[in-house]
């Protein structure tokens, strides 16, 4: 299956980094940030929206502050990976609200996912009441953090066009 990708250039990157590190500057900003005027840079954007490029804007919000730095990360064996049992555990998991990301992995496992509670204690109820009831499940590994060392929302290597 061929996939048409929307061709970008160097001020489509420019945008982008911007965007990713502050999703609300204005069009004058933008514009004057990436070197062009307003209007081109307003078309660019729209461009970028349409083609779902940008898929949306949203507040980053700091989970600390609110009291969820317990971040474990869950390594996941299904008892059956054709595609219906992986669409099965795909939408029972995206239910999960203290699930913060989950990914189908290549190799001793089958999926990675990142927790975030407030506890231990918090923890362990969600991998008993709800991860390990997902279906297909036959085990699980958990890995605790002690330290976010680097955790970036920005795009990589679009972080450094600017």
């Amino acid at each position: 299956m061929q996939v048409d990708w929307p061709v970008l250039d160097g001020f489509d990157h420019k945008i982008l980094a911007v965007l990713a590190e502050d999703g609300r500057i204005s069009i004058a900003d933008l514009a004057r940030r990436i070197g062009l005027s307003k209007s081109p840079t307003q078309a660019r954007l729209r461009r970028l929206e349409a083609d779902g490029v940008i898929t949306g804007y949203r507040a980053l919000i700091d989970p600390i502050r609110l009291g969820l730095d317990h971040v474990a990360f869950v390594e996941v064996r299904l008892k059956d990976t054709r595609e219906a049992a992986l669409a099965a555990f795909n939408a029972a998991v995206a239910r999960i609200g203290e699930i913060e990301q989950v990914h189908l992995i290549a190799g001793n496992f089958d999926y990675l996912m990142k927790v975030r509670t407030r506890s231990m204690t918090e923890y362990r109820i969600v991998l008993a009441e709800k991860i390990s009831t997902l279906p297909h499940v036959s085990g699980t590994s958990t890995y605790v953090a002690m330290q976010a060392v680097k955790e970036d929302a920005s795009l990589g290597p679009l972080g450094n066009v600017t």
